[in-house]
């Protein structure tokens, strides 16, 4: 469910007119409903009501500080994977025992800044690490809590670019090797252990890939504590999908995910932390867009945007889907052609659907892009000196622009060159 819907012929944000928006800050745009992210979030703590927990939002999604505030002033903790969003989280109002640093790659300086402004855990991706981690906390004098993260061979059944939990992946240790590190680091200086994670990937459209790896997790809690290890925390990842396309079957809910947690870990009396972005944030957003050209090519029909690739990677990254509808509601019974949509981008790969069949449309429409919210606006760039585009937040019947497009003249004063050029 989400808060984009047509009133009076019109698509809205909540109660607010996206060609509204579109007039004052002009296309292309995100545009975010605060009402969907408030209540993905609520489904999700709902979900696990009855278990001590924490829902940390995996900030990569859409990391806004406009978003990241919202959803911290309901309490949500926040799943950082960088120094960078380390920072944002803090600058948003995060406590700092409600971050938890994930990544397979932290760096000393990363590790460093964690340690000296606070953090709920770090899970840790490997021994050297782990090792690493160990050095830098009992030179400072502090203790770092951690949990291990733990790759349990599972195949998540999505798409290989967004699996995380198989052998192959390069995230986690294997969880044959579980034991011996958990060892290694209760013998560290500098290092307290308070649990596991687990995380076996993303968009996530059934619910055995979950059981299977949270059943390998609960074995290997009762083992480590049978080790003498205190397991406090399990940390369960995110992963849950969102149905993209409105004719396609709708993903479990996270009310049967939070049964399933319940099923299979509830019994072990630890705190549950997950960390959802994508169902949060997918559906809050959407890309809205206008048409520069119809072109008719030979035995095809071009839609040609004024959005890129460059603003919404996800279809040429992942082939991924997004639904694309007029903001002016089409009339019952309306003619549909088909149309490759595609931006001025000059790759081939600035393709955003092929063959869509779609109402007809022609040059000065606005169309928006459904359930593009997460991974969005955070992965673009401004390839072809194509600027940012600007981020909106609606609540209710205000909104407000939460990131700025910036100009040529700001995109270009970042360059500098030598004085011997």
């Amino acid at each position: 469910m989400d808060h984009f819907d047509y009133k009076n012929g019109v698509l809205c944000a909540e109660d607010v007119p996206l060609p509204e928006i579109a007039a004052e800050v002009g296309t292309p745009a995100y545009v975010y409903s605060t009402a969907t992210l408030e209540r993905h979030y609520r489904l999700f703590d709902e979900a696990l009501d009855g278990l001590p927990h924490l829902v940390c939002y995996a900030m990569k999604a859409a990391s806004n500080q406009a978003i990241l505030k919202t959803l911290a002033a309901l309490g949500a903790g926040m799943d950082v994977v960088s120094g960078g969003e380390y920072a944002r989280a803090v600058a948003a109002g995060v406590a700092p025992d409600k971050i938890v640093f994930a990544g397979v790659g932290k760096t000393e300086a990363e590790i460093r800044q964690a340690l000296t402004g606070g953090l709920r855990q770090f899970n840790v991706e490997s021994e050297p690490e782990l090792q690493l981690i160990s050095r830098i906390a009992a030179e400072m004098g502090v203790s770092a809590p951690v949990t291990i993260r733990v790759n349990p061979d599972v195949d998540a059944k999505t798409h290989a670019k967004i699996a995380t939990g198989k052998s192959e992946n390069k995230f986690g240790i294997p969880i044959s090797k579980a034991r011996a590190v958990y060892a290694e680091a209760a013998a560290l200086p500098g290092i307290e252990v308070v649990g596991i994670d687990v995380h076996i990937g993303s968009q996530l459209t059934e619910l055995a890939p979950f059981e299977a790896a949270y059943r390998k997790v609960a074995e290997l809690t009762e083992t480590l504590r049978g080790d003498g290890h205190d397991i406090q925390r399990l940390d369960l990842g995110g992963g849950l999908g969102i149905p993209y396309a409105r004719s396609n079957s709708a993903p479990p809910l996270p009310t049967e995910y939070g049964a399933l947690i319940k099923e299979t870990v509830g019994h072990l009396g630890c705190e549950i932390e997950i960390e959802p972005g994508r169902l949060i944030a997918g559906n809050a957003g959407i890309l809205l867009s206008r048409v520069i050209y119809v072109k008719e090519g030979e035995g095809r029909r071009f839609l040609i945007l004024d959005a890129a690739m460059n603003d919404l990677i996800r279809p040429a990254m992942y082939d991924a889907w997004h639904d694309i509808v007029p903001v002016i509601e089409p009339a019952a019974g309306h003619e549909r052609t088909e149309y490759d949509v595609v931006g001025p981008v000059c790759e081939s790969g600035d393709t955003f659907a092929k063959g869509r069949a779609m109402p007809e449309l022609q040059a000065g429409d606005l169309v928006a892009f459904r359930s593009a919210g997460a991974y969005g606006a955070v992965m673009s760039s401004e390839y072809n000196t194509r600027p940012l585009i600007p981020e909106i937040l609606v609540k209710g019947d205000h909104h407000a622009v939460i990131r700025a497009r910036p100009n040529f003249d700001e995109i270009i004063s970042r360059d500098s060159i030598p004085e011997w050029l």
